[in-house]
């Protein structure tokens, strides 16, 4: 295996790709009782357009969240159970473009991990089964679209985007979902649940070299190149609508702001677009910004805030959201202090307190088994090498921070997006 080192971090991982395409990651820790493994694939609520068979596939939306419920069925019963009595903490998620199985354990660590590879690469879908996860999966839509947040950040996609799929819900409707069929999961799985477009990461006291035979030994022995995806026609630079709206049982407005971006290319470039973006976001309406304390002081923000940024293929976007008593004044003042850094640039030293905290919190994640694992998955999808972070902050200025802030906080690339509460008028 390939071994890396990163001295400023204090971080070594063995690296290699099985003849299968497998890429496989470990970072050792020597002496701790916790290891954890993460096993995702390149597929997630946006790839529902694809090439298999020599033709192009439309599968109905929430395919892949649907799958990731299925995946865990296995002709011996349910592997979340068996996993849980041989000591492990299983689980999985469905993102906008990944889908990942993963636990921790302090003991059995290799027989969990045989599991967890098993029941991924294996499908076992059986239509009794897939009818009866309709009602299950249904639920969780209906319950979904009665959270405000959850509407309201989606209501924030519609309105950015015009075409991006990215703006689809990712556990899809109760319509869509209902055209789900066994047939469609095994092409799904078939297409995306292929070793060469997956990523093995493990973190803990672990030998790298019995980790990747263990994958060797379980998995494919060979694998297809990942399929060609269809995202549709490339994003204007305009959003698609500059308001959206919806009254629910809130007692104060829930807003979500986002504006539209170029999307990054991947590689390198796709990491520091991350860190100019999450920057150029504490630097204009940041906790610490003089923005901040405006808004607060006038009761437009509250606690209830959050701000981050995003990108896909073929889309990206910077956000903020919370609660406003006047979400349109809101987006005003935060559109003036943009004007304003465009022409008088951010404060120097302010600059540098954000760069230090914010490379802190890089660090500081490094404790965490599952971040490491998270973002050694996602960047390997993104094609760089996360913990490359230091060098490429390093080269990070303050004028890349005004230069994003003037060309995206603009008038025309934002949509905001409001649920206010039942009788209040918008």
């Amino acid at each position: 295996m390939e071994k890396r080192e990163y001295s400023r971090i204090g971080e070594t991982i063995f690296h290699t790709v099985l003849p299968n395409g497998l890429h496989i990651y470990v970072d050792p820790k020597p002496g701790f009782q916790k290891s954890y493994a993460f096993f995702a694939t390149n597929y997630g609520g946006m790839d529902t357009r694809f090439f298999l068979d020599g033709v192009w596939q439309d599968t109905p939306a929430g395919v892949a969240h649907y799958l990731e419920h299925k995946t865990f069925d296995t002709a011996e019963g349910n592997a979340l159970q068996l996993m849980a009595a041989n000591g492990a903490s299983p689980n999985a998620f469905t993102s906008t473009s990944m889908t990942a199985y993963y636990f921790e354990s302090t003991e059995k660590f290799e027989e969990n991990l045989k599991t967890l590879l098993s029941f991924v690469s294996v499908p076992y879908y059986t239509q009794e089964s897939v009818d009866k996860e309709q009602g299950i999966i249904g639920q969780e839509i209906r319950m979904s679209d009665d959270e405000p947040d959850y509407r309201v950040f989606y209501g924030m996609l519609e309105g950015l985007f015009a075409h991006s799929p990215v703006k689809g819900d990712v556990g899809g409707t109760v319509e869509s979902i209902s055209h789900i069929t066994a047939h469609t999961l095994n092409l799904c799985h078939r297409a995306f649940y292929a070793p060469g477009n997956m990523v093995l990461c493990v973190v803990g006291d672990v030998d790298p070299e019995q980790v990747a035979g263990i994958a060797q030994e379980i998995l494919p022995k060979t694998s297809h190149l990942p399929v060609e995806r269809d995202y549709g026609p490339a994003e204007p630079d305009q959003v698609a609508m500059e308001n959206w709206e919806l009254h629910m049982e809130v007692s104060t407005p829930i807003f979500q702001l986002g504006f539209k971006c170029p999307p990054p290319q991947k590689g390198r470039e796709w990491l520091r677009w991350a860190l100019v973006g999450d920057l150029a976001l504490e630097a204009l309406l940041g906790t610490s910004s003089p923005l901040y304390n405006k808004l607060y002081a006038q009761g437009l923000v509250n606690d209830n805030y959050a701000y981050g940024c995003e990108a896909y293929s073929g889309a990206a976007f910077l956000s903020v959201g919370g609660e406003s008593r006047d979400p349109a004044a809101l987006r005003q003042a935060i559109l003036e202090e943009a004007q304003r850094i465009g022409q008088e640039g951010v404060d120097k030293e302010l600059f540098q307190r954000l760069k230090l905290a914010a490379y802190g919190g890089l660090v500081r994640g490094l404790n965490s088994f599952e971040n490491i694992c998270i973002e050694l998955a996602t960047s390997h999808f993104q094609g760089h090498d996360y913990l490359e972070f230091p060098q490429v902050f390093s080269e990070i200025e303050q004028a890349d921070i005004e230069d994003c802030i003037r060309q995206i906080v603009q008038p025309g690339r934002n949509t905001l997006a409001v649920i206010w509460p039942k009788g209040e008028r918008a």
